[in-house]
């Protein structure tokens, strides 16, 4: 059987969902949809339709799993619970404060539907958040440690944008090589968010801009640079294109704890990434879990899941036979 997978959005998560189907010969692109005049959408698979989203529930017969590539502050609350209505979905919602009303709206839809909603998949949330789990599981005497980069944080580079004087721009964020290693050592450090993480900035200033404004801005602003160490480098518009023009990321994920007699024998548990396309690598995670969605679904499954959720075997194409046989 083959699994047809729909697309709702054609940036960069859509543009790697489509490069991960045709690494999976289980499954086939079966239509995009989007907010844009279809016309003027050209996707890189022959002979599959691009459609309005307006017109998505009219195919839904269509198509076995829909990817909801949008995003997540204004686009998926909405979109996930309506789209869960007509289709299994998979999302990357990634707000962690608002994930347990996010699960709770896209429930209540995919029960009444029948339908199966996997939400917050990608690698944090998502693989990372595994990880977190099992090592808590494991080491229950112990402490969590998450370390982000070095990569683009999407957010904080619009961030920047949006400051006076400021053309373009890209952010990264870098974690402290020593609080890492202090973390690995088994010391277990209580860190603060400055400890943890420093954040540098590359800018395109428009011309004739106040260079120590924008830098000042860049570094007092809140929720954003206020409680890091930040350093911005002013670039031009050639050298952003030249040098910053991927999408990396990657990160860390390390659990420390102790067991035995007195608690005397420490252990480190570490799962890391190093990406070289963050949308790229989402988006294989997203096509796995949407595998999974639609054998569930085949099961009679049906309601809101998240990756704490999903049998691990059903991510995957090989049979219980050749997983036992290969990989145990």
């Amino acid at each position: 059987m083959t699994i047809r997978i729909g697309i709702l959005g054609y940036g960069n998560l859509g543009k790697g969902v489509e490069y991960a189907v045709r690494q999976n010969d289980d499954m086939t692109l079966a239509a995009v949809f989007t907010r844009r005049d279809p016309a003027s959408v050209k996707i890189m698979t022959e002979g599959v339709p691009v459609y309005s989203v307006n017109d998505a529930p009219a195919h839904a017969s269509e198509i076995d799993v829909l990817i909801l590539c949008g995003g997540s502050a204004n686009d998926l609350p909405v979109q996930t619970p309506e789209f869960a209505k007509y289709f299994n979905v998979i999302d990357s919602f990634d707000t962690h404060a608002k994930i347990p009303q996010h699960f709770e709206n896209v429930d209540k839809a995919a029960k009444a539907s029948g339908k199966v909603g996997i939400i917050s998949i990608g690698w944090d949330p998502g693989l990372f958040s595994l990880m977190r789990m099992y090592g808590n599981a494991v080491l229950p005497e112990g402490s969590d440690y998450t370390f982000w980069g070095k990569g683009v944080s999407q957010g904080h580079s619009d961030a920047i944008r949006r400051v006076k004087g400021v053309k373009n721009g890209k952010q990264y964020t870098i974690p402290v090589e020593s609080a890492l290693e202090r973390v690995r050592n088994g010391e277990n450090p209580v860190l603060t968010t400055r400890e943890k993480h420093t954040r540098e900035c590359f800018v395109v200033p428009e011309e004739g801009a106040d260079l120590a404004q924008i830098e000042k801005d860049i570094k007092e602003m809140p929720n954003y640079f206020a409680d890091y160490d930040t350093t911005v480098h002013f670039i031009t518009e050639e050298e952003l294109l030249r040098d910053h023009s991927g999408i990396p990321h990657g990160g860390f994920v390390i659990r420390t704890g102790k067991t035995g007699e007195n608690s005397s024998n420490n252990h480190v548990i570490e799962f890391s990434l190093k990406l070289d396309s963050n949308p790229e690598f989402t988006s294989s995670v997203i096509i796995a879990f949407a595998r999974a969605a639609y054998r569930l679904n085949k099961e009679g499954a049906c309601g809101c899941k998240t990756i704490f959720d999903i049998p691990p075997a059903y991510l995957c194409r090989q049979s219980g036979d050749e997983l036992r046989a290969h990989m145990l």
